[in-house]
């Protein structure tokens, strides 16, 4: 089984590949889902994370307040690094687990993270969706109804396009329609089978 990392800046749109590559039957692990699990209200991460950053970032009814943490994360890079190393771990471990108990050829571990955290040499093959600064910014401001202050706050703390291109073996350019990026995900999706053939060869 081929491990392939995904990643990308905010509002690059990893979703619309990663949904993509999901109705081609592949088997798409996202850590911003696994995120939200692992920090769901009676996880042990949550009372890590209370001690860490304080009573203010649990709601009333045990809930993190997301949007609290946010906003106190990415303006403290030491907050930020605490937090990661609470909830980072939990989720590598739990994606892991699943993706050991699958019989797909390849595995997509999307990771907005990958490259901050260095986890790109963990991966067999690492894609990386790109768009321009402004396109990602519109997206997102439509999207998730941040302002552009909060998007900048977190495309600033996240690695640039330079640094992400230098761990990627295939880019994937998201700046145009929807038809041209599901082309690019078909070639995408027979390179990985390739890959992952030559690698079950090879492994015999």
């Amino acid at each position: 089984m081929l491990k392939v990392a995904l990643t990308g800046g905010i509002g690059s749109g990893k979703t619309a590949v990663t949904d993509y590559l999901s109705s081609l039957d592949v088997m798409v692990l996202d850590a911003d889902q696994f995120a939200h699990e692992v920090t769901a209200r009676g996880e042990d991460a949550v009372d890590e994370i209370v001690k860490a950053l304080g009573p203010a970032v649990l709601s009333p009814d045990g809930d993190l307040d997301r949007a609290e943490i946010r906003k106190l994360v990415f303006s403290d890079p030491e907050k930020r690094a605490e937090l990661e190393a609470i909830v980072h771990p939990r989720v590598r471990q739990k994606m892991n687990e699943v993706a050991k108990r699958t019989t797909t050829s390849y595995v997509i571990f999307s990771i907005p993270l990958l490259v901050e955290t260095r986890q790109a040499a963990n991966f067999d093959h690492v894609v990386v969706v790109e768009a321009p600064r402004e396109l990602r910014a519109k997206r997102v401001l439509e999207r998730n109804g941040l302002d552009h202050d909060a998007f900048s706050a977190i495309d600033d703390a996240q690695a640039s396009d330079v640094e992400r291109r230098r761990a990627a073996n295939n880019i994937i350019q998201n700046d145009g329609s929807l038809q041209s990026l599901y082309t690019q995900v078909d070639a995408l999706h027979r390179r990985l089978i390739d890959l992952s053939q030559k690698k079950a060869q090879t492994a015999k």
